[in-house]
């Protein structure tokens, strides 16, 4: 992991009031529930007495009980009562467990992977993405590590063979550049795919007004997006369960059809070809060895895995540079 982050983790819709849910995230079981106002708290979801999945339990006010004994846990990670001992007596320290920060914003629940007061006041959330676009939403869980799902989507080389009768249409077998630009901690890189007619690529500092071509971003630690057009996106969120698998929470943000009824109707319509897309991908990425990546995996990479080599150098980067975790 990346640490120091903010990772969108879950779809808001999956916590609802009144009850915990429990995930696997970060290789840790979480729980996770909503206070009385709507707010999102999030903790190590194994009860710190006897190890009971406090997800099994209940939520009653701003506090989440364990299902075994009834131990009551606030949003801090502080157990408060031990029904056993008495409500009224005292907790000893020890009784908790590791919280961790969490919030409620553009329709996804984010985890800070790190200390709290190392967390930053705003979340790695595309800036044209956060009002006013509508989207609909899919998921689905691969059985490969984060880095692997997204390098999927960094890599222009595999179009024309992966995608053959969908986005991979029109035989762009060679690839020019690709160029690639970092603006903070967003990977903006612009594809110039085309036939093979004998005719030598380009490299990416050849290529002409690169910025009017087709462009995708990934945003550090697990966004990315398919930059159709001002009006239409394809976004992904990779969330991480553990080394070897991901849940991905795929988007289709459209606002070119603003009636309701027929807007909701394109959305999911763009959402069910998402998927066929989607599909193709994973049939080919759940075969690579090995399901984690790394900077260094002894590949013979191609200068049109450029996306992908600025992805691993980053992360690598920032694990070193990180504060930790715990």
């Amino acid at each position: 992991m990346i640490p120091d982050q903010w990772y969108a983790i879950m779809a808001s819709s999956e916590v609802k009031r009144g009850r915990p849910v429990g995930v696997l995230r970060f290789g840790r079981r979480l729980v996770l529930w909503r206070d009385e106002d709507g707010n999102v708290a999030c903790l190590d979801g194994t009860c710190c007495h006897r190890g009971a999945d406090l997800a099994a339990g209940r939520v009653e006010g701003d506090h989440v009980h364990c299902p075994f004994h009834g131990l009551r846990y606030a949003a801090d990670g502080r157990v408060v009562a031990i029904p056993a001992n008495g409500l009224d007596a005292e907790v000893p320290e020890n009784f908790r467990v590791r919280p961790w920060l969490a919030v409620d914003a553009f329709g996804f629940i984010w985890v800070f992977y790190g200390k709290p007061e190392d967390a930053p006041d705003d979340l790695p959330m595309f800036e044209e993405l956060r009002y006013g676009f509508p989207y609909a939403e899919r998921s689905e869980v691969w059985d490969v590590h984060y880095s692997r799902a997204i390098e999927n989507q960094l890599d222009v080389i595999h179009l024309p063979f992966v995608h053959p009768n969908t986005i991979g249409r029109g035989h762009k077998t060679l690839v020019n550049g690709p160029v690639t630009k970092w603006d903070d901690e967003t990977l903006t890189f612009y594809v110039k795919n085309e036939p093979d007619c004998g005719q030598t690529p380009q490299t990416a500092e050849e290529i002409e007004n690169w910025d009017e071509l087709t462009s995708l971003q990934y945003r550090v630690p697990n966004l990315w997006q398919n930059r159709i057009s001002d009006d239409l996106r394809i976004m992904a969120a990779f969330a991480p369960i553990d080394d070897e698998h991901t849940k991905i929470y795929l988007r289709l943000y459209q606002r070119m059809v603003r009636i309701p009824g027929l807007r909701g109707l394109m959305c999911a319509a763009g959402n069910v070809a998402n998927g066929v897309i989607l599909h193709q991908d994973r049939r080919v990425v759940l075969t690579q060895r090995p399901k984690k990546t790394e900077l260094q995996m002894g590949e013979n990479l191609l200068r049109g895995d450029s996306p992908v080599i600025e992805f691993r150098s980053r992360r690598e980067e920032l694990k070193r540079g990180g504060k930790g975790c715990e």
